[in-house]
C-alpha cells in the first residue's frame, strides 16, 4: 500500500516538474543560466543581438561550445528549422526561446529518476522512497529544469555512479564491464565543469576498488584501465576539435582545398590556435584575485550554508551520520592499535552507509578548498544523499518539515527571486513586436537598473535591427543612474522614441529624484531582489506588493 502511494505521488511530482516548466518558471536563478548557454546559441544559430560572456569570446576561451551546441543549439535549430518549413508562422518568440531549452533539460532531468532507481537496490535504499525525495526535492523542481552547466554535471555524476554499481543475479557486486564508458563520461564532465573531477573522484576510486578485488589478474587490470584511458583521449580530441574549430573561426571550406600546402597552412593554423577550455577555466579560478572578483566566501559556507539552503534537514543529518561514521572508525582505529592487528579497512567496496557518506562529503570537501562557494555548485549531490536518506534503516521522521522546506524553496526561487524579469522581457518582446511597432519603425531604449543582467534573445530582435537598444545599469548608484536617465531624457529627439527603465519597487524612489516624469507606469509581481531586499516595515503596510514588484517606468517627452 505504502508502495502505491509512494509511486502516485513520484507520477505526480514528475508531472508538476514538467508542467512548471511549461508554465514557465518565473524565478531567475543566476545569470549563467541563459549566459553559459542559451543566450550564446541564440546569437549563433537565430541570429539575435545577445550579449556573449567573456568565457566564449576568442580572446579568453573557457567554457566548451560542445553542450551548448547539443542542448540549446539543438532546440534553436528545430523551432528555426520549424519556421523555415512554415510548419509554424511564428516559432521563434520570447516564450520558445526560454522554454525549448528547459524543456529539454527537463526531459534530461529524469535520467536522475532512472539513476536513483537503478542505484537503489545495491545501495540498500527503498527504491520509491528515494525517487519520492529527489522529486519533491526544490533542487530537481528548480535546479535540473534550468539550463545551468551544474544541472548536466549533476546529470554525468548520476550515469558514472550507474556505472560503477553493478550487481550480479546472484547479488553479489560485479565487476565493471563499462571502462570505456567511465571514461568518455569522465572526459566529457570535465569538458563540461573542471569541477567533475570532485565528484568523479569517488565513483572512480570504488570502480578500481572493484576491480582489485575481482581478483582477475594483472592483465585484466591493465586492460581496464587502458580502454578508460584510450577512451578519455578520443573523447578529449572531439572536445578539443569542436572548440578550436569555434573558437578560431578556422573555415571549414579550407579544409577541402585541392591545393595541398594549403591544407597544411590549415593544420598548421590549427595547431597554432588549439584551444583546451578546461585549462583556460582552472588557469583564471586557480588566480585568487580572479575568483575575488566573482565574490570570496569562507571555506565552510558549503558545509554551513549552502547545504542547508539546499537540501534542509537530509545535510543536517548526513552531517550528523558522518560525524558518528568517523566516531566508530576512530575507535575502531585504536582498537586495533592496541592489539597490534594492523590497520582496519574504511570498506571501500561495501554496499553501505559508510561509502554513500564519503560519495556526499569527498566532492563536498574538495568544492570547500575554493574561495568562491555557491549553491548551485552542490546540486549534483543530491544523488547520494537521497540513496543515503532512504536506507530502510533512516525513517523519515521530519515529513512535514521537508514538505514544508521544499514548499517554501520552490516558491523563493522558482517564483519569487528575480520573479518580475522574465515576465517583464516577455512584456517587452510583445511590445517591440507589436502590429504598431512594424508598420511604423519605432526606437525603444531599454535601461535595466538593480535587476540581474537581462537576457537579449528574449527580446527577439535580429542582429540586422538598430531599433532597440539595452542598457545594463547593474547595481549603479543614485548619482549615475540619474546622470543616465537625464541625459537619454534630454536627447529624446524623434517622435517615435520610446525610453523603458526598468526597477525593482524597492529602489523606485531613487528615480524620483531623477527630475524626470513618466507616461506608463507597469509594476509586475512579485519580483525579489535579495540584492535590494524590500524592508520589513513597509512590507507590513499597505505598500508591500510595490516592495515585492519590479516597475516598468515608461519615460514622459
Amino acid at each position: 500500500g505504502s508502495a502505491m502511494v509512494a509511486r502516485a505521488l513520484w507520477a505526480l511530482l514528475a508531472a508538476l516538474r514538467a508542467g512548471w516548466c511549461l508554465l514557465p518558471q518565473s524565478g531567475y536563478l543566476h545569470p549563467d543560466e541563459f549566459f553559459q548557454a542559451p543566450e550564446v546559441m541564440a546569437g549563433d544559430i537565430l541570429n539575435l543581438q545577445v550579449y556573449y560572456p567573456w568565457e566564449f569570446l576568442s580572446s579568453s576561451p573557457c567554457r566548451t561550445v560542445v553542450f551548448p551546441l547539443m542542448t540549446s543549439g539543438v532546440t534553436y535549430w528545430v523551432i528555426k528549422s520549424l519556421q523555415q518549413l512554415d510548419i509554424c508562422s511564428s516559432c521563434i518568440n520570447s516564450y520558445t526561446l526560454l522554454v525549448s531549452p528547459r524543456l529539454l533539460f527537463t526531459i534530461f532531468s529524469f535520467i536522475l529518476d532512472y539513476s536513483v532507481y537503478r542505484l537503489a537496490p545495491f545501495w540498500g535504499a527503498d527504491p520509491w522512497k528515494a525517487l519520492v525525495l529527489l522529486a519533491g526535492s526544490y533542487v530537481t523542481l528548480v535546479f535540473y529544469t534550468r539550463t545551468f552547466t551544474n544541472t548536466l554535471e549533476g546529470l554525468l555524476f548520476a550515469l558514472l555512479m550507474v556505472l560503477v554499481s553493478s550487481r550480479k543475479s546472484s547479488g553479489s557486486s560485479a565487476e565493471p564491464t563499462s571502462s570505456s564508458l567511465i571514461g568518455v563520461i569522465t572526459t566529457a564532465g570535465f569538458f563540461n565543469r573542471p569541477t567533475f573531477l570532485a565528484f568523479a573522484l569517488m565513483p572512480l576510486l570504488y570502480w578500481a576498488s572493484l576491480i582489485v578485488d575481482s581478483q582477475k589478474g594483472i592483465k585484466t587490470l591493465i586492460n581496464h584501465f587502458l580502454k578508460l584511458i584510450l577512451c578519455a583521449c578520443f573523447t578529449a580530441i572531439v572536445f578539443i576539435t569542436a572548440d578550436t574549430f569555434y573558437f578560431t573561426s578556422v573555415s571549414l571550406d579550407n579544409l577541402y582545398s585541392t591545393n595541398k600546402s594549403s591544407l597544411i597552412d590549415v593544420i598548421a593554423q590549427l595547431h597554432e590556435k588549439i584551444v583546451v577550455t578546461p585549462f583556460n577555466f582552472l588557469s583564471y579560478n586557480l588566480n585568487p584575485h580572479n575568483l575575488a572578483l566573482h565574490g570570496s566566501h569562507p571555506r565552510v559556507t558549503h558545509f554551513t550554508v549552502n547545504g542547508v539552503m539546499l537540501f534542509g534537514i537530509l545535510h543536517i543529518l548526513a552531517i550528523g551520520a558522518g560525524f558518528k561514521m568517523l566516531k566508530k572508525y576512530i575507535h575502531q582505529l585504536m582498537l586495533v592499535r592496541w592489539c597490534y592487528r594492523g590497520p582496519p579497512g574504511l570498506l571501500m567496496h561495501s554496499e553501505g552507509s559508510p561509502t554513500l557518506l564519503l560519495f556526499y562529503f569527498v566532492p563536498l570537501a574538495f568544492l570547500s578548498l575554493f574561495s568562491h562557494q555557491e549553491p548551485r555548485f552542490l546540486i549534483p549531490l543530491i544523488l547520494p544523499l537521497v540513496l543515503f536518506s532512504a536506507s530502510p534503516n533512516r525513517a523519515v521522521k521530519w515529513k512535514l518539515l521537508l514538505v514544508l522546506f521544499n514548499l517554501l524553496g520552490a516558491l523563493l526561487f522558482g517564483c519569487l527571486h528575480q520573479g518580475g524579469l522574465i515576465p517583464c522581457l516577455f512584456r517587452l518582446e510583445q511590445l517591440i513586436h507589436s502590429p504598431a511597432s512594424s508598420s511604423y519603425p519605432r526606437h525603444y531604449t531599454l535601461l535595466f537598473a538593480h535587476t540581474y543582467m537581462p537576457p537579449r534573445s528574449l527580446l527577439n530582435i535580429k542582429k540586422t535591427d538598430m531599433h532597440v537598444e539595452v542598457i545594463d545599469m547593474a547595481g549603479s548608484g543614485e548619482e549615475t543612474l540619474c546622470q543616465t536617465v537625464e541625459q537619454r531624457a534630454s536627447n529624446f529627439t524623434c517622435s517615435d522614441c520610446h525610453i523603458f527603465i526598468i526597477i525593482p519597487g524597492t529602489v523606485r524612489a531613487t528615480i524620483t529624484k531623477c527630475g524626470v516624469s513618466f507616461r506608463n507606469e507597469t509594476l509586475i509581481f512579485p519580483h525579489l531582489s535579495m540584492e535590494d531586499p524590500p524592508h520589513i516595515p513597509v512590507l507590513s503596510s499597505g505598500n508591500w506588493r510595490s516592495q515585492l514588484g519590479l516597475y516598468m517606468l515608461e519615460l514622459n517627452r
